[in-house]
């Protein structure tokens, strides 16, 4: 037969479980805090954009053309930015003890839809160096973008700025502890669903009428431990009850 749980059974369980979910709940938020708080490394982001004109020949509006091209010309540069002829030279002016991918994995170089402005972004752990790498990127890119595509239409519109108290961009700590919590409830309550589905004692008299499939008729009364037992008060209570 199959077995069938109502919401008032599912509201039992919860009650009948309720210190175990929450402190299984408490534990995953507190663990969640420690490790954003204490074990994960602050990592800090700096950005600068970057203006790209696309020269025109003539004085007249610019056509439609026009702006399809100042457009693949910007995906263009975002892909030179990142590319291993532009970090390289960032890598050797600045002396970072890194790799061309390495030092990739830190950057982002993202344009907002029919924009010329590029955004460079990097993060690292110091912010510091964080800006160093930013405005390197963006002098070198400016200079070699001159001998790469013959063209001389970058413009650094905003260098990268070191502020007096900088922010980490990660971790969240706090997004990070309510999902803890939001774990902790989900890992609380399927155990606690867990360890009432693996529970077959009998408890009371409707469990007894659920694995029988039988009506009950009668039960017998608990007897006071003070209480002898003799045949005649069994049979009073029998006949009572």
């Amino acid at each position: 037969m199959e077995e069938t749980i109502s919401l008032q059974d599912i509201f039992k369980i919860i009650k009948k479980r309720l210190v175990h979910i929450v402190s299984i709940t408490i534990i995953a938020a507190l663990i969640a805090g420690v490790i954003s708080f204490f074990l994960l490394t602050p990592i800090y982001q700096a950005s600068t954009q970057i203006l790209v004109n696309k020269e025109s020949t003539d004085q007249q509006a610019i056509q439609t053309q026009d702006i399809q091209a100042n457009l693949q010309l910007i995906n263009t540069y975002n892909v030179i930015i990142k590319s291993p002829a532009i970090l390289s030279k960032v890598i050797d002016t600045l002396d970072l003890n890194l790799t061309p991918t390495e030092l990739t994995n830190k950057i982002t170089v993202a344009s907002q839809d029919n924009s010329q402005v590029v955004n460079v972004s990097v993060q690292d752990e110091n912010p510091a160096i964080a800006v160093e790498i930013a405005n390197t990127t963006a002098e070198v890119f400016q200079k070699e973008i001159r001998e790469l595509m013959n063209v001389d239409n970058v413009n650094i519109l905003s260098p990268a700025v070191l502020s007096e108290n900088p922010s980490p961009v990660k971790p969240n700590k706090m997004l990070n502890v309510a999902i803890g919590v939001v774990i902790g409830l989900m890992l609380g309550l399927g155990l606690a669903f867990l360890l009432e589905y693996l529970d077959t004692s009998i408890k009371s008299e409707q469990d007894v009428e659920d694995i029988l499939g039988l009506p009950i008729i009668g039960i017998v009364s608990p007897i006071p431990d003070d209480q002898p037992v003799t045949t005649s008060n069994l049979s009073r209570r029998g006949r009572g009850n």
